[in-house]
């Protein structure tokens, strides 16, 4: 009888927990058991594993082969755990040395052929080791770049289950993680590309300063989806903590671009009209998978064509805008993402798509009431700044005396409103002014004056403002920097933008 032990990896949402695939290999008829919650692919495993062991040059071992995933009450889910089993098979039955990679997380698919394969979720599963105090792990080549961002973690590449194997019985030594590639952003869509709009442009500025969420409605044409797509052009780069946040979700959902390395730029999500609600906030069988919500997570959730879309997918989306984050439960268990988007909305203002007002459209007021009525009161509610774009002139389309502002231009001012704001809400913890709670504001030392917010009170008081939307149109004033008289930058509260915007905020 032999027993061994090597640990890997098993994910639930974007948590890793460290698990220890055991192998006891007893006299009996010849059987593969696996237990310990594992999903149909670990499952399957038996039959992958075997075949690469046998077609890698080693001996199956024709006993009674128990297969134990410790903890046992966690559920396992995927093909992660391939190669973990197949090194402890052939440690139990005297092939390898059993303590050859004692101490070391061993994460891998195994094709038939004994290749060892990539597999989703590789970085968040060798940060869950080097959490748990493991720093040496063993990935498959193609996740060894990712693997290598997290800092004091040493990788080693398999192509193999022969290089392993030869690695354990003579030191042979196994592949190093590529050289990562010189840190750097491709350039995007710019804002100068963008005609008009002085408004549009001015209110996706204040979006992108603050973190709020954005309506843009408009005739066909008018440069809503151009705004909308050059919105992360504008937004700072990611740090090192939002940055791991959000490679590890792509990491999950298997969209990482070759080469691995941290996502810097802003993310930024489109999904079609006919999207469901589990393709939005996350779902599927067995481990849910993150939808575009949280895929989005510190960038862009853009929903062109907005009314088109399902009431069930929309107002799904109601909790993730307030909380930030994806709960799914389902029979085996609750899956959470991060899901602290900006939403930006895309509508015409009818079915028909013709510029309002033309004497050519064929919808009636009541149809262009039910239209936008698609997008329900609680949805916008959440939605701090709502804007009507209208449809661009040829003096703008046609302008050439000179160029329009630039992304770069733009993102420097935005920079600057997030460090005041950083600066401002440190106390608080919050670093963009949409994360503020409203009791916050309307407080001691930031609550406005009495004059600044009369017609928001009257707002409110006729119905026209839920308390929501009045918390969210107080968060939109407090971008300025403006300077006393020593020259000292302060921060004050910019009245016109809260007299001007407020006709245009949630309401």
């Amino acid at each position: 009888m032999g027993y061994a032990k090597v640990l890997s990896v098993g994910l639930a949402g974007v948590a890793g927990h460290l698990v220890e695939v055991e192998a006891d290999l007893a006299p009996g008829l010849p059987a593969v058991i696996i237990s310990g919650l594992p999903d149909t692919a670990l499952h399957e495993a038996r039959d992958r594993v075997r075949a690469a062991i046998v077609n890698s040059g080693q001996k199956w071992p024709n006993r009674r082969i128990t297969l134990n995933l410790l903890p046992a009450t966690l559920p396992k889910y995927g093909s992660a755990f391939d190669l973990a089993i197949a090194v402890a098979v052939l440690a139990g039955s005297g092939e390898l040395p059993p303590v050859a990679l004692d101490a070391t997380v061993v994460l891998g698919e195994l094709g038939l052929d004994g290749a060892v394969r990539p597999v989703r979720g590789t970085l968040p599963m060798v940060a869950a080791a080097a959490r748990a105090g493991h720093t040496r792990v063993v990935v498959p080549a193609g996740n060894a770049a990712e693997a290598a961002v997290i800092p004091g973690v040493r990788v080693h590449a398999v192509d193999t289950l022969h290089r392993l194997v030869a690695h354990v019985r003579t030191g042979a030594p196994l592949l190093a993680p590529p050289t990562p590639a010189p840190a750097g952003t491709p350039p995007g869509p710019d804002l100068a590309d963008v005609a008009g709009q002085p408004l549009g442009r001015r209110a996706l500025e204040i979006a992108a300063a603050g973190g709020h969420h954005l309506a843009l409605l408009g005739p066909p044409g008018a440069g809503k989806t151009m705004l909308a797509e050059r919105l992360p052009s504008v937004l700072p780069e990611l740090d090192d903590e939002a940055a791991l946040e959000v490679t590890a979700l792509h990491s999950i959902a298997g969209l990482l671009p070759p080469g691995g390395g941290l996502l810097r730029r802003p993310p930024f999500q489109a999904p079609h009209h006919t999207a469901t609600v589990p393709a939005l906030v996350g779902g599927g069988s067995g481990l849910a998978r993150p939808g575009a919500v949280s895929l989005a997570h510190r960038g862009v959730l853009f929903l062109d064509e907005a009314p088109e879309f399902g009431k069930g997918a929309l107002e799904a989306l109601r909790q993730p805008l307030e909380s930030g984050r994806v709960r799914v439960a389902r029979t085996r268990g609750a899956t959470e993402y991060p899901a602290r988007t900006q939403l930006v909305l895309a509508a015409n203002p009818c079915p028909c798509a013709k510029p309002s007002g033309d004497a050519d459209c064929e919808c009636t007021p009541l149809a262009r009431r039910r239209y936008l009525g698609r997008l329900s009161g609680p949805l916008l509610d959440r939605v701090d700044v709502q804007v009507q774009l209208r449809a661009v002139r040829a003096a703008e389309l046609l302008r050439t005396d000179a160029a329009h502002e630039s992304s770069a231009a733009v993102a420097a001012r935005v920079a600057a409103a997030r460090r005041a704001a950083a600066d401002r809400w440190a106390a608080t913890g919050h670093r963009v002014n949409a994360d503020v709670p409203g009791p916050h504001l309307r407080r001691p030392p930031w609550h406005l004056p009495a004059r600044v917010t009369a017609d928001l009170r009257h707002r409110l008081d006729t119905g026209s403002l839920s308390a929501r939307g009045y918390d969210r149109v107080l968060r939109l004033p407090w971008i300025g920097i403006s300077r006393n008289s020593f020259g000292q930058e302060i921060l004050r509260p910019h009245a016109a933008h809260l007299g001007r915007l407020s006709t245009q905020s949630t309401s």
